[in-house]
Parts: C-alpha cells; structure tokens; sequence
C-alpha cells in the first residue's frame, strides 16, 4: 500500500511540474523579483543569485524561515533544522551541529526548558511561518554556559496586536504502523498581560531493528538479530502569564507537565554455527517486553529591569523529573522452547534541578560591558533492582546486575564580557568561571567519588563588515564537557542477553578548545573550524572470549584533533527554481589506547545536501530534498556511507489560513547505520541499526483569531541536558 502511495504521489509531482513548464514557457520574464538581482543567460538556462536570506551575526549563520521559499513544504521546525546550513537531524530526530555536537535550543535569545522528547514535540508544533530566523552559534563565547558547545537560537516573528490567536498542529506518519502528533497554542495579549496556553499529544508506534554478525573467539559464527516495536503515548501541557509592569519593568512565570508513557516489545534471537556455517551450535529466542514511564514538572519565574542603557534580568528554574521502568528478559532454547534465563528488573530514577541566574549589562556609546552570575544544584537518584529465575523456579534478589546509585553537583558560575563596536569592526571579550562540586555514590560497590575543581574559560572574537554583501569573522573559545548521569551510573543496560553498556563512575570532564573562521559573500557562507579536545568521553567495546558477552564501557581518551570546512549557496536557477546545496568536510584524529595497543587514525569524511524548491502554478510547492554521508567513524570502528530523499508538496488555502502538506521522508529506505570493527584481529563484528523513518507525512495547520502574539518561552539549562 505504502508504494502506491508513493508511486501516486511522483506521479501527481510529475503531472504538475509539466504544467509548470508549459506556464514558464508561456509567459515572459518578469521584471519585478523579491531583491536586487544580477541575471546571466547561460544558454536556455537563467542562472540568479537569490535573495537574501542568511547573514552573519558576531560569525554565526543567521538563517530567514518565515517567508522562505525554501521552507514552504517543510511540516514544522525541525524539518527546517533538517535543511538548515550545519545542522543535521538523525533518524531519531536528534539534532547535531558541527559534526557530532548537541547543542543548546534557544527560543529568543534564551535556553528552553524540555526534555528531548519534549523538545522535539515542541519544534513539531512550530510551523515556518511561525518562525522569523534561525541562528546556528558553533562557537559561543564564555557569556554562555561552559557545557554549550553550539547554541541554536529560533527567534519567534513577534506582532503587539492586542487580541487573542489559536494555532493547531496536526501530523501523521505513516508506514507499517502511524505516529500522530497534535499541537494547540492559544494565546491572549492585552496591554499589560499576556497569557499563554499550549497542550500536545503524540501517540502512536515506532520500529527499530539491530542485525549483527560477529566472529567469536573459537571461530563460531553468531547471529543477533532484534526487532522493537514501541506505542507511546506523550501529554504535555504549559500556561504561563507574561506581565509589564511598567515601561520599566517585567515579570512573567511558566507552570509545565509532561507525561508520558511507552510499552516495548523486543524480541531477538541469537544464531550461531561454526565456521563452516554448516553446523548449528546455538539457536535462542530473547523476549523483553518494556513498560516505561516519566513525569516531568517544572517552573520558571523571571524578572527584567530596563533604563536607558542599564538592563538587570533574573531568571529561576526548577525541574522535577521521576522515570519508571519495569523490564523481562526472557531467553529461549528454539528448538525446545526451553528457558534457559529469566530476569525481572524495576527501575526508579528522580532528578531534581534548582537554578538561579543573575544578568547585568550597561551600554556606553559604541561600548556593552555585560556581568552575571549563576547558581545551580542537580540531584538524581538510580535504583535498579534485578531479580532472576533461579533453579526452585523462584524469583531471587540478584545483586551483581542490581545497583542503587546518587549523584550531586553543585555548580557556581559567572562571567564578565566587554563588546566595542567602531565603523564596521566589532570586538568581543570574555571570561568565564565555572567551579564544580560534585559526588557519585555507588551504594551498591560502596563506591565515592569526589570532585572539586574550579577552571576558567576565556573567549575572544572578531568580526569586520566590508559592505551589505561581505562579512568575515574569527574566533575563539574554550569550552567544558561535564559527564551526563547516564555516562555515569555503573548500571547494565542491554541491547541482547550477551550485549550490553555500563556507565563509569570515575569520567572525568573534557575541555576544547577552538578556533573558528567565517566569510559570507552575499548568501554563500563559509567556515573553517580547528580544535583540540581533551580527556574525550567515549565508550569502547570488551568482549569476553570464554562468555561471548560484549560490554560497552566508559572511557576518557587523552586527546582528540578535529577540523571541518562548512560551505552552502543558493542559486536560483529559474523563477520557479530555487536551490541550495550544502557540503562539509571534516578531519578527526584519536589517540585511543585499547587493549595495551595506541590506535591513532587520520578520518576524513564529506557530507552533502541539496535542497530544491519548485514554485508551481495555482499556489503548489514541491520540495525534493536529497543528503549523502561519506564513510567516516573512528579509531575502533567504520561507519558506512549511506543517503536519503525527501519529496514534499505544499498548498495553502483560505488565505493562508489553511496550509496543507504531504510528502515522502526517506523516500528509499535508505538511512540505516552500517558500523565495522577496525581491527579483525581483535575481534570481528559488524552490526546495523535500522529505524522506520521512511514514512508517508500528512501534515495540517490553521490559524484563528487576530493577533500574531508569540509568547515568550520556558528556559533550559546545561544541567537538564545532561540529566536526560
């Protein structure tokens, strides 16, 4: 059913674009266009430059949505992340920039207060138009937190229309199974206050599968083969009050819950023979079904005091999150259905986070002299209890794989940062102190570890404005990586009865420091990053050759040298024909002990995308989005190359009030994740992780009511990210 779909939806495409042909061909160009253009006839082919949409803001990308052609077909915001210069969204709709960093979301200048599933919900719920600009910051300077490597700041189109607005956001996903997203916003805004409402509701099924194949230590052959189904279900309600007090003055306060839920089936089967792949050894089922379960509340209070040159803003969080996870590992004689292991787990995680942050900054002339000062507290609690089917047919207390674990930090942050700006030259300056206290309890190995450390960050930039169409910028950071609780936490987290990672109580923090240049010349952007990470956070593979069992454990290796060449440039090519092509490269070398042997490679590895906008007749757009990842990954293991193809078509209706949109992601099945062992030597195993992300997407939004409102939005700090 699904390749109809398809097959009807290329052919609806195709009917249109020759339409579209037969309307260029029929009319005369057109005089008037968007901005001041040069034009050049290249035989039949009219060769533009686009309009302006992207410049440069103290070196970082400032990218145009709302209006942007080349945003009309995407469904929500992170779809236009996925198309956004240095930004790549993965098939779990993680965001990356730089490569492989997650960075910060800001909402109008300001970190939001989200869970990932949170987050990713809320930037579903955002339409482009919805949206003035995108901001792609891979260098902060020490203003910012010290954790945040990259920042992504959405700036909000904001009207001071009085009246009330409601926007709903619907998208369905279909394949073998649907996921249906829902998003209401209401909003109402009178002269000194604005109120605020948003619900959502996702619910549906996704899919995963995990192949492997691994030579074991006395030459058998085995097979691991998963499949995961996983329904959840996802509420989530905000309603905060914005008040102006007075020309002066400003106070607002945000109430928010999460509630979500997810029941997993994953059953998989272990396959081994012997060399000759002729003779069976080993044929086993696995079953483990998963019901999980998170609560999430928070509250944020803020205050802003503004005179003339002087602004004073204080910002208060806290955070409360409880997960719960019950698990069954079932393992299965296939022959004789046979129990051969039976284990129960119960997990009970709480986290809790309290944060406090005060701002200053005083403008004099061309001068900003900016201060702050930031308080911050994180206490998260694990207690996994295992019980196993012992021989009686008893459940017993299993203390080897159960583990109650703590963790505190307390952190004490500030810094001060000078801004000058003279002709088109501008220089920013800063310095940041980051003290950490800290203390992992692993009460199960009666385990303490203690830490106090105070490091200071600097910051330098450059920036220098030739004219309205060329811009250059250089800079510098140096900036910190703290370890999340999961990297932490000295518990068992399988993947297959003989596969599983643990956490390592004893990480340390890793620093980077980084240089990094830009130069725009009208919408071609380009940049140039260079850096050196120490005491990098990895996880690196054990396998125990009398057991077959393969961990996955936490490490810090002494260094890292990284580099990435980032360019992207529009052309229009014809009226209707708008593209932008998008390529990086990037260098990384480990020096990665392992096993009492140094393994240091060179990687190199280019990513392209290609966006292209087809503007028809009667108000149609079609989008065909194309990317392609070289084989690249690390001093252990290769990461195949692999690709995918979006095609989107968008129509809007009842002026604009109505937009509709459907499309085809993945449209190949073509994004799954192929990795290989380096060193056959060592051990030979090669593996693939799949997700469902190639889908058929409805898409639907409407706007009611008069006012163009946007609501400022909740805040999130370093410490929530890392409590994932």
């Amino acid at each position: 059913m699904i390749f109809k779909l398809w097959f009807l939806l290329l052919l609806l495409f195709l009917s249109i674009f020759g339409k579209a042909q037969e309307a260029v061909k029929g009319k005369t160009a057109d005089s008037l266009s968007e901005a001041k253009t040069s034009t050049m006839n290249i035989s039949e082919v009219i060769i533009q430059s686009a309009p302006r949409k992207m410049k440069l803001n103290e070196g970082n990308l400032v990218l145009s949505v709302a209006g942007n052609k080349d945003f009309k077909t995407s469904t929500h915001l992170l779809d236009v992340l996925r198309k956004t210069p240095g930004v790549t969204v993965d098939q779990e709709d993680g965001i990356f920039i730089g490569g492989r960093i997650t960075p910060a979301v800001f909402i109008d200048g300001k970190p939001v207060v989200m869970s990932n599933q949170e987050l990713q919900a809320y930037l579903r719920s955002l339409s482009p138009e919805m949206v003035e600009s995108v901001e792609v910051n891979t260098n902060p300077s020490s203003k910012y937190d010290a954790e945040f490597k990259g920042i992504i700041d959405i700036k909000l189109k904001k009207n001071v229309s009085l009246g009330w607005k409601a926007s709903y956001n619907g998208n369905m996903y279909v394949n073998k199974f649907n996921y249906r997203e829902n998003a209401l916003n209401i909003s109402y805004h009178t002269a000194k206050v604005t109120y605020n409402l948003q619900g959502g509701n996702n619910e549906g099924i996704s899919t995963y599968r995990y192949h492997a194949l691994q030579r074991l230590a006395n030459t058998n052959i085995m097979r691991t083969q998963t499949y995961q189904e996983d329904a959840g279900k996802l509420y989530n309600l905000q309603a905060g009050a914005d008040f102006k007090l007075n020309d002066k003055n400003r106070f607002g306060i945000n109430l928010r819950g999460n509630f979500r839920n997810n029941d997993r089936i994953r059953n998989g089967s272990l396959y081994t023979t012997d060399k000759t792949e002729t003779q069976l050894v080993l044929n086993t089922d696995s079953e483990n079904p998963t019901d999980y379960s998170q609560d999430n509340y928070g509250v944020t209070a803020d205050y802003s005091f503004q005179n003339k040159g002087f602004k004073l803003t204080f910002l208060g969080n806290y955070l409360s999150v409880k997960n719960k996870q019950n698990d069954d590992f079932v393992n299965r004689d296939r022959t004789d259905t046979e129990v051969l292991s039976y284990w129960k787990s119960d997990l009970v995680n709480k986290i809790g986070i309290y944060t406090a942050q005060i701002d200053a900054s005083q403008k004099i002339k061309e001068i900003d002299i900016e201060t702050g000062l930031k308080y911050s507290h994180s206490d998260t609690n694990n207690n996994i209890r295992y019980d196993t089917l012992s021989v009686e047919n008893q459940f017993v207390f299993d203390p080897s794989r159960s583990n109650i674990f703590s963790y505190k930090e307390k952190i004490w942050a500030g810094y001060l940062a000078y801004r000058q700006k003279i002709g088109g030259f501008q220089i920013n300056a800063g310095l940041r102190f980051e003290n950490t206290n800290s203390i992992s309890n692993a009460i199960t190995v009666d385990s303490v570890v203690s830490r106090n450390y105070l490091k200071w960050l600097p910051s330098l930039s450059a920036s220098y404005t030739f004219n309205k169409s060329s811009e250059f910028s250089l800079s510098y950071s140096k900036k910190i990586t703290r370890p999340a609780f999961s990297q932490l936490n000295p518990f068992r987290f399988y993947f297959s009865p003989l596969n599983y990672w643990i956490g390592n109580p004893y990480l340390l923090p890793s620093f980077t420091s980084q240089i990094k240049v830009t130069y725009r010349y009208k919408n071609w952007v380009t940049s140039f990053t260079v850096g050196k990470e120490k005491d990098v956070m990895t996880r690196y593979p054990l396998y125990n050759t009398e057991t077959n069992v393969l961990e996955y454990l936490g490490t810090n290796l002494p260094y890292r040298n990284f580099a990435m060449l980032e360019t992207s440039f529009p052309v229009r090519v014809t009226k209707w024909w708008n593209i932008t092509s998008q390529i990086a490269g990037y260098y990384n070398y480990e020096f990665r002990p392992y096993l009492d042997e140094v393994f240091a490679l060179s990687i190199y590895n280019y990513e392209m995308r290609i966006n292209q906008v087809f503007s028809l007749p009667k108000g149609f757009t079609v989008n065909i989005f194309g990317a392609y990842e070289s084989k690249t990954g690390n001093s252990l293991y290769i990461i195949k190359p692999r690709y995918t193809v979006d095609v989107s078509l968008q129509k809007a209706w009842f002026d604009n009030k109505l937009n509709t949109k459907i499309g085809i992601n993945n449209l190949f099945d073509s994004y799954d994740q192929r990795l290989e062992f380096r060193h056959k030597q060592i051990m030979d195993n090669r593996f693939t992780h799949w997700w469902d992300s190639s889908r058929l997407v409805f898409s639907l939004s409407y706007n009611i009511g008069s006012s163009k409102y946007q609501v400022k939005e909740t805040q999130k700090t370093e410490e929530e990210n890392r409590a994932r």
